[in-house]
């Protein structure tokens, strides 16, 4: 006669998030999440341990560049959620490849979701366009984020079938909210950042943070393997006339307007390789596949005027 299984505690029990980068919209995306599960929460600051303890979720502390510290996520969780950025020099990303490495020590996970970037894209001249278009970074920071994607693709194909790894690349553009740090549009407005005059402004494409957080959940359970998604709202505007709407909204001066030439003499490389990129994203993927809908469509709802 079989011995019964060993009776497991419900917290072992619980299906286990492993969110890597729990910074703000790692929060939030903990946040979003249905109760009943276990979320931990990886990161490379052990001061940030009480405080991810105090919301509810356990931290566990690895840097995603020492290779032996991040060998404790292998089997710990079933979904994980990465957004740890890349790192700042470089053409390629070894911190995702240390993750992946570390992952495929263990049972694999049944869901991977990788947050991206739309500036892998380059710049496409204002062209409309959907996930099929293929990757044209111009940037050392683009190509960083083209090295994770095809790394995580190669993952999810080594670990592919029913019991496997699905492996999704969410693509996402610029990131606000009037909570986020370094993601207020209002503070740009107000130090007075100059943008391009409307004939040479470039289309932008934006997410509210919230948004954001809610589509990184649902790619979690409800993304197909392989798939990229864009992960973006409904706005239409250029540049300049999203920065004239921020202002105009909260009483703030209007930003002065440049042109290119003035801009190339006046910017940061970094301001003006932002200026240099200029699409418009198709997020049909976003709505139909993940079923998300956006409580944020477009940045006049996602800035609600004051009072």
């Amino acid at each position: 006669m079989r011995a019964p299984a060993p009776c497991r505690p419900a917290v072992f029990r619980r299906t286990r998030v492993l969110i890597v980068g729990c910074g703000d919209v790692g929060l939030r995306a903990a946040a979003s999440l249905a109760p009943g599960l276990r979320v931990v929460a990886l990161t490379s600051q052990a001061a940030r341990a009480p405080e991810l303890r105090a919301l509810g979720l356990r931290p566990l502390v690895a840097n995603l560049d020492e290779a032996a510290a991040v060998r404790r996520v292998a089997g710990l969780a079933a979904r994980v959620l990465h957004l740890a950025p890349p790192p700042g020099q470089g053409a390629t990303d070894p911190r995702t490849l240390a993750l992946l490495r570390a992952l495929a020590l263990g049972r694999a996970p049944r869901t991977l979701v990788y947050g991206s970037t739309t500036g892998v894209y380059g710049n496409a001249d204002g062209a409309e366009f959907d996930e099929t278009r293929a990757v044209a970074p111009a940037t050392d920071r683009a190509r960083r984020r083209v090295h994770a994607e095809a790394a995580l693709r190669a993952f999810g194909r080594r670990h592919a079938g029913p019991a496997g790894t699905r492996v999704t690349l969410l693509r996402i553009p610029g990131i606000y909210a009037l909570d986020r740090v370094g993601g207020d549009p209002r503070e740009r407005v107000r130090r007075g950042s100059p943008v391009l005059r409307p004939e040479d402004d470039v289309w932008t494409n934006h997410i509210h943070a919230d948004d954001l957080a809610r589509a990184c959940v649902a790619a979690l359970w409800r993304a197909r393997p392989g798939r990229v998604i864009h992960v973006c709202d409904d706005t239409r505007l250029r540049m300049g006339d999203y920065f004239d709407f921020v202002a105009d909204r909260f009483g703030l001066p209007r930003p002065p307007r440049l042109s290119r030439a003035e801009a190339a003499s006046a910017l940061s490389p970094m301001q003006l390789s932002f200026m240099g990129e200029s699409r418009q994203l198709r997020n049909a993927r976003m709505k139909n596949e993940l079923r998300l809908r956006l409580r944020h469509p477009d940045v006049m709802a996602g800035l609600p005027a004051p009072g």
